[in-house]
């Protein structure tokens, strides 16, 4: 422990030089792949300004062209094709707004790139009043670590890939261990953690709120405890991600008995991009000098139509361009073969000296039926709101656009603990959306003619993602529904 605390050393550089030196580690150890040689990645390194060298040469892809231009090879079991030697693993993910399934490649590289950034994550508990939570067992609950064989290669999400990669550094204080994160099963997988339970020390759990809570409550429920402190009184962290905590936080306040010390991360399926560095930080800090090269396209209508489809590659900047406060997509370039790859999440840049960002959303999640560019950001704000507002929690909710007599309307799914009627809790959100933003109180005068809204017992949205085969791991259920999931969830409610 003291040799890794040692090894990771603060990097000096200025954000655009960290982010050079990663693009020139990429484009060297890329430059003799079948995409390297068709792209010219050794003449884009030799430019005097090989960042604008490479915008200009290599394109922006989505997935569908990646995966039919590229990819498809690789998951075929061919070497060298967007990066050196042969890709082990392939994060299986279908993101949160299509129902198909991607195939995102991961190396040994990115995984080595991972794990540092964990390691730093880790160490933020080094510091004298948390430290010690370093000799305390972390409780990672993912995916499963049992991966399916594919063609060449070995399929999972990206945290069961992880786990099936624990550092040796770790493995004295991991849980819940190989032979019960291997059980494939969720529901199973949860049982078995439920019965070891009592026997651990458990200081720091790192998970999808969702998923944790409900691992909490199933373990306060089964030993009849009044919080998860009488049995883990040692925890004192949760490191989490994958959906914005906010809505969950005053929900988590009741399963603990002091407070938590809550680290935001943003672990992608290509990568680590970014996590809160300090406890006091309100947002998260990207990671800027690991194996990811960051650029950003201004999120709005001249580069984005109202579906969320990219139309212009106009004005695409490298974080040294980005501007304080403004709405960006993120494009990357990373260790495993993705090149300026379009993730499909937004950011905000909220301090450029700090570069700390937070993410507003997806491209893919803003409702905008009608040009009333409502984020999951103003959701999220509205939800917290009326969270203070009434005294309750709202753990889970999502919003689709439905037609009706010639206009548009707004349906509100909520996951509801406490003691308050739609019509109020469908009221309070609407003002609260109209104060947010100003598109939205505009449309709510035209086009936007009604907003509902329904309560919904909370494990309905849980039996929802099992019924799509998508229980634990890093799946959350979408605060927008659209196309094929839309009509998914519409099926499943008037079936209960």
């Amino acid at each position: 422990m003291r040799e890794l605390i040692k090894n990771i050393k603060p990097d000096k550089r200025s954000p655009l030089g960290q982010q050079q030196k990663v693009l020139l580690k990429l484009l060297k150890k890329a430059r003799h792949t079948q995409f390297g040689e068709y792209y010219h990645f050794n003449q884009i390194r030799s430019s005097s300004d090989f960042i604008t060298s490479f915008q200009k040469n290599v394109p922006v892809f989505d997935y569908e062209k990646m995966y039919n231009e590229w990819w498809h090879k690789t998951i075929d079991n061919e070497q060298n094709v967007s990066y050196p030697g042969d890709v082990k693993y392939f994060a299986l993910t279908s993101g949160t707004s299509v129902g198909s399934s991607k195939f995102i490649p991961v190396t040994d590289d990115m995984i080595k790139a991972v794990k540092l950034v964990g390691a730093r994550i880790f160490l933020r508990f080094a510091k004298k009043e948390h430290r010690y939570l370093l000799k305390k067992k972390v409780l990672m609950l993912g995916g499963s670590s049992s991966l399916n064989q594919g063609k060449g290669a070995l399929v999972g999400d990206l945290s069961g890939i992880n786990l099936s990669n624990i550092p040796f550094w770790f493995r004295p204080i991991y849980l819940p261990g190989k032979q019960i994160s291997d059980i494939k099963d969720w529901d199973q997988r949860i049982d078995a953690i439920v019965k070891k339970a009592p026997e651990w020390d458990v200081g720091v759990i790192t998970g999808i709120p969702s998923w944790v809570s409900l691992m909490i409550e199933r373990i306060i429920d089964h030993y009849n405890l009044d919080t998860i402190h009488d049995m883990w009184p040692s925890l004192g962290a949760f490191v989490h991600g994958g959906i914005a905590f906010s809505p969950y936080k005053k929900s988590f306040e009741h399963l603990f008995a002091k407070p938590l010390i809550y680290v935001d991360t943003y672990l992608a399926s290509e990568g680590f991009i970014a996590y809160q560095k300090e406890t006091n930080d309100e947002f998260m800090t990207l990671v800027l000098n690991s194996d990811i090269f960051l650029e950003f396209v201004p999120f709005d209508e001249e580069h984005f139509d109202s579906e969320g489809s990219l139309i212009s590659t106009d004005n695409i900047v490298d974080y040294s361009k980005v501007e304080e406060g403004k709405d960006y997509a993120i494009l990357l370039s990373n260790s495993a073969g993705a090149w300026r790859y379009q993730i499909g999440d937004v950011v905000r840049i909220e301090d450029k000296i700090k570069c700390q960002i937070s993410i507003v959303g997806r491209t893919k999640l803003f409702l905008s039926i009608c040009g009333e560019h409502l984020s999951i950001d103003n959701m999220n704000m509205a939800v917290l709101a009326a969270e203070k507002e009434f005294g309750i929690s709202i753990p889970e909710f999502t919003v689709m656009s439905i037609p009706k007599n010639n206009f548009y309307t707004h349906r509100w799914f909520v996951g509801l603990l406490g003691d308050v009627s739609s019509d109020q809790l469908r009221t309070f959100i609407d003002i609260k959306l109209m104060e947010l933003n100003d598109d939205y109180r505009i449309e709510r005068s035209n086009v936007l003619q009604d907003i509902e809204l329904e309560i919904l017992p909370n494990e309905l949205f849980f039996d929802f993602l099992s019924a799509q085969g998508k229980s634990g791991g890093q799946h959350k259920f979408p605060r927008v529904l659209k196309g094929k999931m839309k009509k998914e969830w519409q099926l499943f409610l008037s079936e209960k």
